[in-house]
């Protein structure tokens, strides 16, 4: 099966040992993942305002336009302060980006559910949707500020994303299998299917309308685009 090109071009994956953030994401309820409680791994208390404070600043200004001062004012630390507890900025970025990624494939993976393709597929857009929507805050830095990260955890972060990919892959290669699904382009169709969902980050705010029904209205867009 051709897989769909997700990563982006050119980026070398290297299986490396996933940070704490793996643990906190199995076992739990990921879809409070922007809830404190789920950042209480993060010791020790000063190192998750930190982390809490650069997602909301990241997601309103941007990485670029977000200096350790604005991290370091929302938690109500010094800049210094800071750099005792990651050693930059982009270090940040990449802590939230791997918690994020890591529990998007967690909703996708509980998610594969059902004794057909359709079925499985309207159960995946339907949570990884209404994730995206619930998680608008932490989904708009993990989806749009992948440029910033460094190449090794750009890299390990497209481990993941290439999972993500996967799974919605293969149950698209399993409707066109059975003659559920029409898709000539596997990788191109994967792709949309998932940008309909991730894309929800982007403009989704909570007066938009309740989170479980966008994503039923997703899981119906996304049975049409492949539909026999």
């Amino acid at each position: 099966m051709t897989r769909s090109i997700w990563p982006p071009r050119g980026v070398r994956l290297v299986p490396k040992r996933l940070l704490s953030f793996t643990r906190s994401v199995h076992g739990v309820n990921v879809s409070a993942v922007t809830s404190p409680l789920v950042w209480e791994h993060v010791q020790p208390a000063a190192a998750r305002r930190l982390l809490t404070g650069a997602v909301d600043a990241f997601a309103e200004r941007g990485f670029q336009a977000t200096t350790t001062r604005d991290i370091a004012s929302r938690a109500g630390m010094s800049p210094a302060a800071l750099y005792v507890h990651y050693p930059s900025k982009e270090r940040l970025l990449f802590e939230i980006s791997l918690y994020g990624h890591n529990a998007a494939l967690e909703v996708l993976r509980s998610a594969d559910t059902g004794s057909t393709p359709t079925d499985r597929l309207r159960s995946l857009v339907s949570a990884f949707t209404a994730w995206h929507a619930q998680h608008h805050t932490i989904a708009r830095v993990v989806q749009y500020e992948l440029a910033a990260l460094s190449p090794e955890h750009l890299a390990e972060v497209a481990t993941i994303r290439r999972a993500i990919s996967t799974q919605i892959e293969q149950v698209l290669a399993d409707g066109v299998h059975d003659g559920s699904f029409a898709v000539t382009d596997l990788p191109g169709t994967t792709l949309a299917v998932l940008s309909l969902s991730i894309d929800v980050a982007r403009w989704y705010t909570p007066h938009r309308g309740d989170p479980e029904a966008l994503g039923k209205l997703y899981a119906d867009l996304a049975h049409r685009m492949v539909g026999a």
